[in-house]
């Protein structure tokens, strides 16, 4: 019998009033920034660095540089089974929507939906799939299915009507560099992106999203200190506006500045050829406050909670669902 999957949007706002519901995804970063004493501190700090640095690559018509501001949504993507009740959906993904506000129009302009992007399956596969396979292991190695599940689930959602109902372009993603490669910056620049780079093959990560029907490139914006790696399905420079651009690179560069300093708030600008390393050490600490260690550890928690409630009971249908589906 064929299984279908439906999908339903909800969104919050993020801003200095945001609490986590005790059922979101709590590895998701924004969520780490809005627990314990310093919680409306960070958040202030946090949108104040995004407004900031939007309006340094927004400069044009926008003298005293505080024309635009940014507004967050958390967009939480759930699905159901086969029309299961929506007490039994599960949670499937999180991402940021962005809108821009321009305060000499009045005007509110959509920006893009991806930006941060967090995923229980992923998390499964990364934090559960991978450490097991390799345990004991001379070498490491990924599954040659890797990630299939996760990126069918996606190109699933993205290509529903559900998406397409509140969305009008597909999502842009954008994430911190692999440590385990290197970058060579290239002539090509833009703009709004900056410089772009390239490497000589793909990381994990890359294929993965690979996989979700997402191409990679790698761009250093004006005054970065490291290329942010951006996927996309289309034509990232020919698809979206320079608005719409720097309203992502704003918030993720706000936020790699806060989860991985050592690269995104290093004190010296990445070279020609380009290496991350989490181990850099001359490096600025932003004011805001973020417990990597929490949530490197709620990741296991995470990825094991989907192992339990959606892995292993719909084994089946996932499988014979992943086998007839057309992507």
């Amino acid at each position: 019998m064929s299984k279908e999957f439906t999908f339903a949007i909800k969104s919050i706002c993020f801003d200095e009033d945001y609490r986590p519901s005790e059922n979101t995804r709590i590895t998701t970063n924004f969520a780490n920034l809005a627990r314990g004493e310093s919680r409306q501190e960070n958040l202030r700090n946090t949108f104040r660095m995004i407004d900031n640095r939007f309006n340094a690559l927004a400069h044009w018509d926008n003298p005293a540089g505080d024309r635009y501001n940014v507004q967050l949504e958390i967009i939480s993507v759930e699905m159901t089974v086969d029309g299961a009740s929506a007490g039994n959906a599960l949670p499937l993904i999180e991402i940021l929507k962005t809108t821009i506000i321009d305060r000499h129009t009045n005007e509110r302009i959509a920006g893009i939906v991806g930006n941060n992007f967090s995923s229980y399956v992923r998390d499964y596969d990364f934090s559960v799939v991978l450490p097991e396979r390799n345990k004991n292991q001379p070498v490491f190695s990924a599954p040659e299915d890797f990630g299939d599940l996760h990126g069918k689930l996606f190109k699933s959602f993205v290509n529903s009507d559900t998406y397409k109902k509140h969305f009008n372009k597909p999502p842009v993603i954008c994430l911190s560099v692999s440590s385990s490669r290197t970058y060579q910056r290239t002539e090509n620049q833009h703009p709004v992106l900056g410089v772009e780079y390239v490497q000589d093959a793909y990381s994990l990560t890359d294929e993965y999203f690979k996989k979700m029907g997402m191409k990679v490139r790698y761009f250093m914006p004006p005054n970065s200190a490291a290329p942010l790696a951006f996927y996309f399905s289309g034509d990232l420079l020919g698809d979206y506006t320079n608005l719409e651009l720097i309203s992502t690179i704003s918030t993720m560069d706000t936020f790699q500045k806060i989860y991985r300093p050592e690269i995104y708030n290093a004190n010296s600008v990445a070279g020609r050829s380009y290496q991350p390393s989490l181990k850099h050490q001359d490096y600025s600490l932003t004011r805001i406050v973020y417990d990597r260690e929490e949530r490197s550890r709620l990741a296991v928690e995470q990825g094991r909670f989907v192992e339990e409630h959606f892995i292993k009971p719909y084994q089946a249908v996932l499988a014979q669902w992943s086998a007839n589906c057309a992507h």
